[in-house]
């Protein structure tokens, strides 16, 4: 999705750049549009360091860079490409603009040139918001559809108190979700994602371990927060960045991740096994390099513990959803597993199939649930595949829910 962000001139300014990553942590591409008076309080270099992109501050195009005609219709542009338009903080002034339609700089050409939807979050000195002539003009628009974020009461800059304080920065992306229709519908579940593999040492310069990346688990992680989830993610080692949100859990052995999804499990709603946990480990690790020999080399191994399995005997109401990375027999060996571990779902793939396999971007599922029913999904990237995934978690927390009130008022 992509978002405009206009930005006018006020000391609430630099609010905007928290805005920015806030709106980021959703998913949003943000595009940040600058009134002249904006940059008295903010640099622009402020916003394209944070968003990665240019900055428009200029109708036409900067002194020194020249007008021409890509500039002069860059408000359509603009304007054709974003899914809303959000201006914060927005000045008396410019909602006085956009009230009676006139379009004298970018933003307000902006506002006029795009059917998006648009919210608008003012700030100011109290008696200037609360002037006969800004509250006109804030009616017109709520009239034509803008969402206005109320300014806040409090200490305001100018000295006085009163209404005028720019709306917290967590009310402004709420009002973005909403009408971007981006739900915080995981909302009070604590779910527990285990990611990555996990290593079982031969000798201290040697182990065991499989191609995981970490890729889908961590997908799944930052996909719940940015759901509204209090997120745990167990991780094996990976090259990968915990995602912002989320409580990060580093862990090396079977037996490590055993224990910590274990402890974390007792304390949540969900657990989601994305992990590629080593099935063996060396009997006897050796304490010193093994050296090479000319002859066969014979390693004694034993299983490791079977995280699902325990975590389903003190399931009670919770969900849990486990992987199956196959090479054969998909439909057989997932179905298996969703039985014998107990599972609420089973995301089954084949690791053999182009764009499905270890290390990839993209992914290639199959739900399976416990009523039978199967889904299959054509190749996508794996942040994809992760909000089909908690989709379905959604859906069964709402059952187990229902249920749980059924039983309730029997």
């Amino acid at each position: 999705m992509r978002a405009a962000l206009g930005v006018c001139g006020g000391v609430a300014a630099y609010k905007a750049a928290e805005l920015v990553r806030k709106l980021q942590q959703e998913e949003i591409d943000v595009q940040v549009v600058m009134t002249e008076s904006a940059r008295e309080f903010i640099t622009p270099l402020t916003f394209a360091a944070l968003t990665g992109q240019k900055v428009i501050t200029e109708m036409f195009g900067t002194e020194s860079a020249g007008a021409n005609v890509e500039s002069a219709i860059e408000h359509i542009a603009v304007a054709q490409r974003i899914d809303l338009l959000v201006v914060a903080p927005a000045t008396a002034n410019v909602i006085a603009k956009m009230a009676r339609g006139i379009a004298d700089d970018f933003l307000t050409t902006l506002y006029l040139a795009t059917t998006a939807p648009v919210v608008v979050a003012p700030a100011m000195n109290v008696n200037m918001w609360e002037h006969a002539a800004t509250q006109e003009n804030i009616e017109m628009l709520r009239a034509r559809g803008v969402h206005v974020v109320p300014p806040e009461e409090g200490y305001l800059a100018c000295g006085m108190t009163g209404a005028g304080r720019l709306a917290s920065v967590e009310a402004i992306a709420s009002a973005v979700r909403a009408r971007l229709g981006i739900a915080h519908d995981l909302q009070g579940e604590t779910i527990v994602v285990t990611a990555g593999p996990t290593c079982e040492d031969l000798d201290p310069v040697r182990f065991l371990t499989n191609r995981s990346s970490g890729k889908m688990g961590y997908a799944l992680a930052q996909a719940a927060a940015r759901r509204g989830a209090s997120v745990i993610l167990i991780s094996g080692p990976t090259r990968l960045d915990p995602p912002q949100g989320v409580t990060f859990v580093s862990v090396r052995s079977t037996e490590q991740m055993h224990l910590a999804v274990l402890d974390h499990f007792s304390r949540a709603t969900a657990l989601i096994m994305a992990a590629a946990v080593a099935d063996y480990r060396a009997v006897t690790p050796h304490t010193r390099k093994m050296r090479r020999t000319s002859g066969r080399l014979t390693l004694e191994l034993e299983s490791t513990p079977d995280i699902l399995a325990d975590a389903a005997r003190g399931k009670g109401d919770r969900t849990i959803i486990g992987f199956a990375a196959e090479t054969e027999n998909v439909t057989e060996h997932a179905r298996a597993k969703l039985a014998s571990k107990q599972l609420d779902l089973i995301v089954a793939n084949d690791v053999t199939a182009e764009g499905a396999g270890f290390d990839h971007d993209t992914n290639v599922i199959t739900l399976y649930d416990r009523d039978g029913s199967e889904k299959a999904f054509q190749r996508m990237p794996k942040i994809d595949a992760a909000r089909l995934i908690l989709d379905a978690l959604r859906s069964l927390r709402h059952s187990s829910d229902e249920a749980a009130a059924t039983r309730q008022a029997r």
